[in-house]
């Protein structure tokens, strides 16, 4: 799964965190994803996850410091189902190994990722988690080409899944550098949605404002699980759930059943 789960801003008013956070554990409790990627979380809502949610560990740290100020792109994953092997942070710039804005970007931004390995099986594999900028169209591309050579030289050959807030629908370009690859490097991910075995269920797009009439009304999706390496996508989902009249965050989650190392 990944999830956006929107920053604590008390401006939100009736949605600030203190009311939906309750709405969105009980989310991550119902469809109980075996791993699972947020964006925007602030320290205390990592916090609340961890109280609220025993059965699961997390990584991460605060993308302003690379420590606990500012949002964390956290990946949570079942202590009974997956051993972490390795793990590490980078930013989405042209200094990825420190604290720091990248090309035209309005806010700092970074890649969590996490190399595990599920005790069921003993297959191992890399999850990425990211959020790429709201504002900068360089920062959007630039970003992508670094995330796909960073997995490219992390990862290897191995499974890999990626989630995030990308702030790109599927016409982007942005999109097509994650889905297409660049020029000088042939890896390239798969949209989990585009290659399921069963239809997407669930609205296209992602981002609700908190409106429940953005629901009617036509849009691309901007949060995405992609994958890459003998990975087999089975399911996959967008969650419109409401809680009387109220979204969880602005952002919907998306979900996807996966079988890894076919």
């Amino acid at each position: 799964m990944t999830f956006n789960i929107r920053l604590n801003l008390p401006s939100d008013g009736v949605n600030a965190w203190p009311n939906r956070k309750e709405m969105a554990t009980s989310m991550i409790h119902f469809y109980a994803p075996d791993i699972f990627g947020v964006q925007e979380a602030l320290m205390g809502q990592v916090k609340d996850f961890e109280q609220r949610l025993p059965g699961y560990a997390w990584i991460g740290v605060g993308r302003d410091d690379g420590q606990q100020q500012g949002e964390f792109m956290a990946i949570y994953y079942r202590k009974d189902r997956f051993e972490l092997l390795d793990q590490a942070t980078f930013w989405l710039s042209e200094t990825p190994n420190k604290p720091g804005k990248g090309w035209d970007a309005a806010w700092v931004r970074v890649v969590t990722w996490g190399h595990f390995k599920d005790l069921n099986t003993g297959k191992t594999f890399y999850h990425f988690n990211t959020h790429l900028d709201n504002k900068g169209e360089q920062a959007r591309q630039e970003g992508a080409k670094l995330l796909l050579s960073k997995i490219q030289a992390i990862a290897g050959g191995t499974p890999v899944i990626v989630t995030g807030d990308f702030n790109a629908d599927p016409d982007s370009r942005p999109y097509q550098i994650l889905t297409q690859g660049v020029n000088d490097m042939g890896f390239k991910l798969m949209d989990a949605k585009l290659s399921s075995r069963t239809p997407h269920h669930g609205p296209r797009r992602t981002f609700n404002g908190f409106d429940l009439e953005s629901l009617k009304t036509e849009a691309g999706p901007i949060d995405y699980i992609f994958v890459q390496n003998k990975i087999e996508v089975l399911k996959h989902a967008t969650l419109s759930d409401t809680f009387d009249g109220f979204f969880p965050s602005d952002h919907m989650p998306v979900l996807a059943v996966l079988n890894i190392g076919k």
